[in-house]
């Protein structure tokens, strides 16, 4: 561990960058490293990363149960958010341009930083491992993108690295009751995307068939975006199908669970848990949770904390180690690190920075809270009738009312805090210097970047309090007596976040100095300030009508 000490401290040392993940697996004599942080610093620490790595590690001593070809093996650069995937490869390409030069390590670089639809699989470009080498860097056909196309001296103690620009990849093991590798590795070609080896007869062990070229042709697997194979762990004396999830938009975590456990059922084995190597984005673990809860026929009506639990029990993900989500969720790491936002305060801490002498926050963030409040007036009205209510289409409507609920107010929490940054850039461009005609137009370039996001965050503020709005004249409706008025409280609310917004895009339309955008603009937000207007006043006649109902007088 002191080697990956030292790596990791050069990782560190590095301003702009926090180390989020450090996982060192024995029998793989693997280590997953995981860092964040802005672009550039980003590149500078991966630099220096395999600067140090490449004078640490010996590829000529090093062994292990995962597929390798180098010491840093492989090295992908993930875009988050703020930066586009056609940014993050432009980046991936100059960093191995840069190590291939300086360090004398040769690159291949797969996924979206491929040069050619060959090498975007990570597979095909490890293929034949470290041992291979020699051979793989003289072949015309997979010659380095970056670096030496041939077996020097250095390239025999660093190998090759594979330099990806990617989404999110989960690194996934699903543990079976089993020692045998080979059922394993049967279990994980049956769900992986690409599947199982064709044979003669359709036989387990018939001969494996081939194409004119010598190839195997697959039968495909049961699962798109996934990779996979069985091992054995000698640590933990089971057998493992390790996978990795290379696209979430097709399969999530608890479907490769869940198909896993049924093959293995059919070889006549049990899963008896999971393992999660790196990290996994929120999302992903909470779909999981809210998966499990229904198939459970439990609500899902629980906080996230209970959410997550769910998953973690489910899918056994603490069987082997203690799972903390806290160490294993990628925004819960990066957002420690984060500058606090509006939405981390209190709401005595945002109402005092509210009324200080400064012009941040400003209304528009005030307009998103109290949508974000209204909203979750109506979220309160769904969920009580949701647990009311026992009939199955009810439940299932206050459910999907609930869920659209939680949806909004996240997007409206998260409008709140994009205000405040938006009109922090909006002040500094309106203070720009003037002074010489480049200095004006700089100043004016910024000011039309500014007032583009200090125009469409407000209008986006409208639109979903709409939706919001549209919810509430349901809850007023089919609300209980008892929450009529929470339900006007919340429509009144929502009305009033929207018109002030409407407000907030005619003070900053005219920025634009392009008349027929302004006025476009202006009656967008017109129009949808007038839908709001009427909405408000349709839910504020049914909470009267059923106050009047009631006996209830009505002002």
């Amino acid at each position: 561990m002191e080697i990956i000490g030292q790596i990791t401290r050069e990782i560190e040392s590095i301003n702009g960058v926090k180390l989020i993940g450090v996982e060192p697996g024995r029998a793989a004599n693997r280590t997953v490293v995981t860092f964040a942080g802005t672009p550039d610093a980003v590149c500078e620490a991966a630099f220096n990363m395999v600067k140090i790595a490449s004078e640490l590690i010996d590829m000529r001593k090093h062994h292990g149960e995962h597929p390798r070809f180098g010491a840093i093996d492989v090295l992908p650069l993930i875009p988050l958010y703020g930066i586009t995937m056609e940014e993050t490869v432009e980046l991936t390409r100059e960093l191995g341009k840069r190590i291939g030069e300086e360090l004398g390590i040769p690159f291949y670089c797969y996924e979206f930083a491929a040069f050619e639809e060959k090498r975007r699989n990570l597979a095909s470009c490890r293929a034949g491992e470290y041992e291979n080498l020699p051979q793989k860097l003289t072949d015309p056909q997979w010659k380095p993108d970056f670096g030496p196309a041939s077996f020097t001296t250095k390239v025999a103690q660093t190998g090759a690295i594979a330099l990806g620009a990617r989404n999110i990849l989960l690194a996934y093991n699903v543990n079976l009751n089993t020692k045998s590798a080979q059922i394993a590795s049967e279990i994980a070609a049956e769900v992986r995307e690409k599947g199982t080896p064709k044979r003669n007869g359709n036989m387990p062990h018939g001969d494996i068939i081939k194409d004119e070229r010598g190839k195997t042709i697959f039968d495909p697997g049961l699962l798109k975006g996934v990779k996979g194979i069985g091992w054995y762990i000698e640590d933990y004396g089971i057998a493992q199908c390790s996978y990795n999830i290379t696209d979430l938009e097709k399969t999530s975590i608890e479907q490769v669970f869940e198909t896993t456990c049924e093959r293995a059922e059919a070889h006549g084995i049990k899963v008896t848990g999971s393992e999660l190597i790196g990290l996994i984005p929120l999302q992903a673990i909470l779909n999981a949770g809210t998966y499990f809860l229904k198939k459970q026929h439990r609500s899902t009506d629980i906080s996230m904390e209970e959410i997550l639990q769910v998953a973690i029990d489910s899918l056994g993900l603490a069987e082997l180690a203690p799972f903390n989500p806290k160490k294993k969720i990628i925004e819960f790491l990066i957002d420690k690190e984060k500058k606090s936002q509006l939405t981390d305060l209190s709401v005595k801490e945002y109402v005092e920075q509210t009324a200080a002498p400064t012009p941040l926050p400003a209304g528009g963030s005030a307009s998103a809270t109290i949508a974000a409040l209204g909203t979750a007036l109506g979220t309160m009205v769904a969920n009580i009738l949701h647990k009311k209510n026992g009939d199955e289409s009810s439940e299932t409507k206050f459910s999907a009312l609930s869920k659209k609920g939680k949806e909004l107010i996240t997007k409206l929490l998260k409008l709140c805090n994009d205000d405040s940054e938006a009109y922090r850039q909006l002040m500094n461009a309106l203070a720009l210097p003037q002074g010489t005609t480049h200095e004006k137009q700089l100043r004016l370039e910024n000011l039309a970047t500014t007032a583009k996001s200090a125009t469409e965050i407000p209008l986006e503020l409208m639109k979903t309090g709409v939706s919001a709005l549209k919810m509430l004249i349901l809850m007023a409706e089919d609300g209980p007596a008892s929450t009529l008025a929470d339900t006007a409280t919340g429509a009144i609310a929502l009305c009033a976040a929207v018109r002030s917004s409407a407000i907030t895009i005619r003070a900053n339309a005219p920025l634009f100095h392009d008349k027929e955008l302004i006025y476009s603009i202006i009656n967008e937000a017109i129009c949808i300030e007038n839908k709001a207007i009427e909405l408000e006043k349709q839910a504020l006649a049914i909470v009267n009508r059923r106050l009047d109902e009631k006996g209830i007088i009505t002002l």
